[in-house]
């Protein structure tokens, strides 16, 4: 059952895995590291997978989002080193839960599927998809950024309405946060350009 909140934190009890998706500066990492917090404060040691490790630099959102799945039945990946501009330190995904994913292109049914997988029949895999007007997005990732995102802004916003034109997570996640700022959670597309 899908449900639409403003302020939707879920607890470690909630999920063994848990999926965040939304545009860039919509809050995924914020609510992963409340997540971890509380997680951590219910005696668990989750883990966490930061899709953007995945992407092959700033052009490669779509193949980031596609290696998820695969990185999952592998458990295992090479991090994307950002300032050398290419894949460095292995990473192990050990068979621990709880296990948090976040990040733009998270949430699809091909990830969904292997997050399953990965978790066992039994598990819990918790969808969210966030939802932030563009404004707050835009003034969240370039105070977060600084210089080094704002050349790029329009060029991932791009890469944005391309994968989840096709991906539509929005329409497969378990709840939809919209940001503090007001609600937009309809289960509809979510903004398509920035102004």
């Amino acid at each position: 059952m899908r449900e639409h909140a403003n302020h939707a934190l879920p607890g470690p009890a909630d999920y063994d895995v848990l999926i965040i998706d939304g545009r860039s500066g919509s809050g995924k990492t914020s609510l992963a590291r409340q997540a971890t917090v509380a997680a951590r404060l219910a005696e668990l040691d989750p883990q966490v997978l930061h899709v953007e490790d995945l992407y092959p630099g700033w052009d490669g959102l779509a193949a980031g989002s596609r290696a998820l799945a695969s990185v999952l039945e592998r458990r295992e990946y090479r991090r994307y080193d950002w300032i050398a501009g290419e894949f460095g330190e292995r990473v192990t995904i050990g068979p621990e839960l709880p296990l948090i994913i976040e990040g733009c292109g998270a949430l699809t049914a091909e990830a969904l599927g292997a997050a399953q997988r990965f978790a066992g029949p039994a598990a819990r895999v918790l969808t969210l998809w966030l939802e932030c007007p563009v404004p707050e997005r835009q003034a969240r990732a370039l105070a977060r950024d600084g210089e080094t995102y704002a050349p790029h802004w329009q060029r991932w916003a791009d890469q944005e309405d391309a994968l989840y034109a096709r991906t539509r997570p929005w329409l497969i996640a378990e709840r939809i946060i919209a940001s503090d700022s007001g609600e937009t959670g309809r289960g509809e597309p979510p903004e398509r350009r920035v102004d």
